[in-house]
């Protein structure tokens, strides 16, 4: 991985890729007025782009759209909960405020934003992420992603960012630590065209969820461990789950109460 800047880029910007590169321990190569396309081929490898709005992330090998942070569903789904309609995630993890919410897929963090808007200021969410490129990518959208919702940034800016994988961070917490542990594995097979998900699944970490994975999280979580997966996944009735399901929807989700 190296990271450069968007053409034309001011001094704000360099900066930035400046600091990624610090923070990251990544190559800064300058611009220039070549492609994107040349820099990659001519090293060989994958790159960070600091632009003046956004990071982004290119995978040389794909030609696909770049993945980048945006809030993707949390926007509209706030906005359906502070209109007193219902969130799925909501319901089936019985999320109140003050509780906290440990997020083992992080993803795009749209869960996660949810669940923060949710357990509000007295509550603790936190998300892991396998990736780090795209820990750091979420970690500093969730900070810096300004939204004409209000809710949506304050929510945003309350979610920890935690790289690494969870099967080995589960174990670094301590017994009934978080009220929740919620669990959204990447699906085989994408169930949307949506290109809002769809540019992270070359990046993701498809770890599978074993017994043991379930069982720390029985030892991690107060409350109740929640799964949400393709509503065929065998992983339901493997690992004991109550299913919700939701007529229609191509994923349920799954509640261990403990």
């Amino acid at each position: 991985m190296f990271v450069t800047t968007c053409g034309r880029a001011n001094e704000k910007v360099i900066g930035k890729a400046l600091q990624i590169a610090s923070d990251l321990k990544i190559p800064y190569i300058e611009r220039g007025k070549k492609s994107l396309i040349h820099h990659m081929d001519r090293l060989g490898r994958d790159c960070l782009v600091a632009g003046k709005e956004r990071l982004e992330l290119h995978e040389r090998e794909k030609s696909g759209e770049p993945f980048f942070f945006h809030p993707n569903s949390a926007s509209f789904r706030i906005k359906r909960l502070m209109r007193g309609e219902s969130d799925p995630l909501v319901e089936a993890a019985s999320l109140e405020e003050g509780m906290s919410f440990l997020d083992c897929t992080l993803g795009l963090a749209s869960d996660s934003i949810i669940a923060s808007h949710i357990t509000g200021t007295e509550g603790m969410v936190k998300g892991i992420e396998a990736n780090e490129y795209i820990a750091y990518i979420i970690s500093e959208g969730l900070r810096n992603w300004v939204s004409p919702l209000e809710e949506l940034n304050e929510a945003m800016k309350r979610v920890e960012v935690c790289y690494g994988r969870f099967e080995e961070k589960l174990i670094d917490c301590g017994d009934k630590s978080m009220d929740v542990v919620y669990f959204d594995p990447m699906f085989e097979e994408a169930l949307t065209d949506s290109t809002g998900i769809n540019p992270i699944r070359n990046w993701a970490a498809y770890t599978p969820m074993t017994a043991e994975v379930i069982e720390e999280a029985k030892r991690v979580a107060r409350k109740r461990i929640v799964m949400k997966n393709h509503y065929q996944s065998p992983l339901f009735d493997q690992h004991g789950f109550h299913v919700i399901k939701r007529p229609s929807a191509k994923f349920h989700f799954g509640v261990i109460e403990l």
